[in-house]
């Protein structure tokens, strides 16, 4: 079966976990024998052959066609005045608000016999790459073969919908997280709109986690029977790059993600300050960027904790290996996390976690800790026990690995094919 796939990135150049899910269910069906064609905005050269790779920004548009007239007049409206990024939070949205219309780029017909210049980044031009997406994704759905059309978040529904209009080929929109993850119910509504004209044009929608699945029923008005569930999963320890060991005779636990409303890094300072109280001689590391940063720091020096608690940037690659390898205790204190993969590589790691109830990982992790993200006194419990009981460190390393075991992605991905087939076979 030849699957033709939108996402707005792939490893190594990534943002979230979004790149990771692409790359794992890539490589789970690659397993399978299914040929995916991947289309990104822009490809960087060093991106892992797992696929039939298109840069959209070498695609050369025809637009003399009717359909694609069709498609560029329902595509205007995403040329709006605006900075929408897809895993900001209301603050730090509301930074770029003096984007105005007059930053716009008219396009004229000409433009279709040309290419469109992508810059595969999440800047003041988005929405605008992405009604040009579109179009790319229409063209490709001209030019090559293809049995099913899966997209990947609400980047890549405006490009799901314009190849379904031209191939006909029966598309599925994968959720990997929604306006309401991100922002709470304060939500961008030109966001929230193509998320729901995505899912409703999907013949089939895939979510990540339970917890996902009734958001897209409830807020999106989506049927329950067009929705299924395929829990996210994590590659083999053999891709591990670290070889690094710790070199601080501290304990350090870790929180690694945006660092933004849906992540709930502020129950992570405070929980730390009260261990600290506790134990002076931990660590604690945040390692990630976002609008909630400045705030963060500004906390931990009010809390005193800052010879003790320490600020990294945005890590990738080897580094989270590294970062992961040296932590004793990793927590994921999410207000909203759809799935939530970084628990699973940590503990790919041989790291105990703690985990936010309100996350979908919470569904598939049986072996970790699970606290209310609010519930910042049962955090500190959580990571002081981690840390001064060295037997149920242990018992949570080693249920961990085995519970991993199950956790493949190629197993998501047969599931997926299924559903794929399922699809055509109703064409």
């Amino acid at each position: 079966m030849k699957i033709l796939m939108f996402g707005w990135e792939f490893p190594p150049h990534i943002s979230g976990g979004l790149g990771t899910a692409c790359y794992g269910l890539v490589k789970g069906l690659n397993h399978h024998n299914q040929e995916v064609i991947f289309v990104v905005p822009k490809l960087w050269g060093d991106e892992e052959p797992l696929a039939d790779f298109v840069n959209a920004s070498d695609v050369v548009i025809d637009y003399r066609e009717r359909k694609f007239k069709k498609i560029w007049k329902n595509l205007t409206y995403l040329e709006v005045s605006s900075f929408l990024v897809p895993y900001l939070g209301p603050e730090e949205f509301k930074k770029y608000t003096d984007f105005t219309i007059h930053d716009r780029t008219d396009v004229d017909e000409s433009v279709f016999s040309n290419k469109f210049e992508f810059s595969g980044k999440y800047g003041k031009d988005l929405m605008k790459e992405v009604s040009r997406y579109a179009l790319v994704a229409a063209q490709i759905a001209k030019s090559k073969e293809h049995d099913v059309i899966h997209a990947h978040d609400w980047l890549a529904y405006p490009a799901g919908i314009a190849a379904k209009e031209i191939s006909g080929k029966p598309l599925v929109a994968h959720i990997h997280a929604t306006e309401f993850d991100r922002s709470g119910e304060s939500v961008n509504k030109p966001v929230y709109d193509i998320e729901r004209a995505g899912m409703h044009a999907a013949d089939h929608v895939v979510a990540v986690s339970h917890l996902t699945r009734k958001v897209v029923i409830e807020k999106y008005g989506v049927h329950p029977d067009k929705v299924s569930v395929l829990h996210n999963a994590v590659l083999d320890a053999s891709i591990i790059k670290s070889d690094t060991r710790k070199h601080v005779p501290e304990k350090i636990v870790t929180f690694l993600g945006r660092i933004t409303f849906q992540k709930g890094p502020e129950y992570f300072v405070e929980a730390a300050k009260k261990v600290i109280d506790r134990d002076p001689n931990v660590r604690f590391v945040m390692a990630g960027n976002g609008d909630l940063l400045n705030r963060m720091i500004e906390r931990v020096a009010e809390l005193g904790m800052g010879t003790k608690f320490h600020f990294t940037g945005f890590l990738k690659g080897k580094d989270v290996d590294d970062m992961y390898a040296i932590s004793d205790v990793y927590v994921m204190p999410s207000v909203s996390e759809p799935f939530g993969i970084a628990p699973l590589e940590a503990v790919r790691h041989n790291t105990p976690v703690i985990i936010s109830k309100q996350s979908g990982v919470a569904e598939v992790l049986v072996n970790a800790i699970k606290v209310d993200f609010w519930d910042v006194d049962a955090m500190a419990d959580a990571i002081f026990g981690l840390l001064h009981y060295e037997s149920i460190s242990k018992m949570f390393k080693e249920l961990g690995s085995e519970e991993l075991k199950k956790l493949k992605w190629e197993h998501v991905a047969a599931k997926l094919v299924k559903v794929y087939e399922q699809m055509t076979l109703k064409q």
